[in-house]
């Protein structure tokens, strides 16, 4: 047996957070390619972060230079365990005082979906893209995510594979809907053991009776949205969705609120609003029945589209008959707007990995490259909320590093520090104080960006091409004009 050969080091605490995954990479163009990929992901994003973006080659005409290729084949060929790597990922993740998944958070399902051109790459079809709001030539990945006031990050992913990409369409034994898809994704974070007080989901799954019934199955909480003419059998006379019952509520102003109950939501920013819940009874549901529907709103007047949930949830009122013996505690109706809240923080994400890491800028067409680079992108993800966390265990850094930032110094009172918390107490230690009001990943990205780039400039890492090194020989052409580019 001979000993490992050292692989070149990542720029600075990137290089501790790489180590921890060695040990699944048995070669070492392997553990470099790691690196390297990593590295590439969490630079600025002054391109897209396609194979050549990341190696610092120019477009096109860089693609057959080594350092291109390397990366290529390490996506592409090379023979490391994917799922290994993500679930090495979840145990540094849950190892980590700072983002130890708890029973207060909650595991968020959705999906997401960005324009692919052709027809040649894995699982891409003509269907419904939710980033663009149309049907259009793209993929879609259904995602998994924890979540609570203070931290979020994703767990799982699964791409979705429309019939028409499989030899027997829908009757082919591979074939799985979005739901069931999701469904998986709810026994993956199972198993991984990640905590949570409910599965959280928006309407496209709240309305899937085949969703509900496989976590009413599993005897687990969830907390899911329905459509507002989400209908159901019921007489004539009666309410027939959600809508309907919570318009039929008494409601004579903030004075007189009848049925409806006040609920303080205060937000990252420190401001707090006032919105109003209420139990529906209609159809199947009611607050003492297996699964109750709670309206809640920021005007029961006009029920606004846009500041109204009607959620579903198997969460028992407290005191209902059936509280004693479900399987899970009861929950207020605060409580219940506060676990559908922690749902924004998915929206949050995508933004983040897809603006910032590259989420949909692969370049590959084989499902096990794709696979790879959305869960290297999971990876880069992890590693920035590590950063930022030990960056923030040192004041001193902290008032160095963001002299001129709110929150910078002491942590903020406790009242402004929950995402929609109304009153629970947030779990211990240091806490991201706001969002980024650019579109870069929200604090955790700051700081590793900026040394990143810093170390960059400085000393390239080992093995890594800077852009003088791949680029044609000759002066460097002037930059376009952001109109005729797609910088962002």
């Amino acid at each position: 047996m001979t000993n490992r050969l050292p692989c070149p080091p990542a720029p600075g605490p990137l290089e501790r957070f790489a180590a921890q995954f060695d040990d699944l990479f048995e070669k070492l163009a392997q553990r470099r390619g790691f690196r390297e990929y990593l590295h590439g992901l969490l630079l600025p994003r002054d391109r897209n972060k396609t194979l050549t973006g990341l190696a610092g080659a120019e477009p096109v005409v860089g693609a057959q230079h080594r350092a291109v290729q390397a990366l290529q084949f390490f996506l592409s060929e090379s023979p490391w365990d994917t799922d290994a790597v993500n679930a090495r990922r979840l145990e540094v993740v849950c190892a980590d005082p700072a983002t130890t998944p708890h029973a207060g958070g909650v595991l968020v399902i959705d999906d997401s979906g960005d324009r692919k051109a052709g027809t040649k790459t894995a699982h891409v079809a003509r269907q419904y893209l939710g980033s663009i709001g149309k049907i259009d030539h793209g993929i879609v990945a259904v995602t998994s995510l924890w979540a609570d006031e203070r931290v979020y990050y994703p767990l799982h992913v699964e791409p979705y594979t429309p019939a028409e990409r499989l030899p027997k369409g829908k009757a082919d034994p591979a074939f799985r809907t979005k739901p069931q898809l999701a469904a998986e994704l709810v026994d993956a974070a199972l198993e991984a053991g990640v905590a949570f007080r409910a599965v959280v989901a928006d309407c496209f799954y709240g309305d899937n009776a085949t969703f509900e019934a496989a976590l009413a199955d599993a005897s687990l909480p969830y907390v899911l949205a329905l459509k507002p003419s989400s209908g159901v059998w019921a007489p004539a006379e009666a309410a027939h969705t959600p809508e309907e019952a919570a318009r039929e509520l008494r409601w004579n102003g903030p004075q007189d609120p009848g049925d409806w109950t006040p609920i303080v939501r205060r937000f990252r920013d420190g401001h707090a609003e006032t919105w109003w819940a209420a139990e529906l009874t209609f159809g199947p549901y009611g607050p003492d029945r297996a699964v109750r529907v709670v309206a809640t709103t920021t005007d029961p007047a006009t029920l606004p589209p846009l500041t109204t949930w009607y959620l579903a949830t198997n969460l028992p009122r407290p005191g209902a008959p059936h509280a004693a013996e479900a399987p899970f505690g009861p929950a207020e109706l605060a409580e219940v707007v506060r676990l559908y809240g922690l749902r924004n923080w998915v929206e949050q994400g995508y933004k983040q990995v897809k603006q910032e890491l590259g989420w949909a800028d692969f370049m590959v067409r084989s499902d096990r490259a794709i696979r790879r680079h959305w869960h290297l992108v999971f990876c880069a993800f992890s590693f920035c909320w590590r950063a930022w966390f030990a960056e923030q265990s040192s004041p001193v850094n902290r008032a160095e590093v963001h002299p001129d930032r709110p929150g910078s110094g002491a942590a903020p009172p406790a009242a402004e520090r929950g995402g929609n918390d109304a009153g629970q107490p947030a779990p211990p230690g240091l806490l991201a104080a706001d969002l980024a009001s650019r579109p870069r990943l929200a604090r955790p990205l700051d700081v590793p960006l900026a040394l990143l780039a810093r170390l960059v400039n400085g000393t390239p890492a080992p093995g890594t091409p800077g852009l003088a090194r791949l680029g044609r020989a000759g002066p460097t052409a002037p930059p376009l004009p952001p109109a005729l580019t797609n910088y962002r």
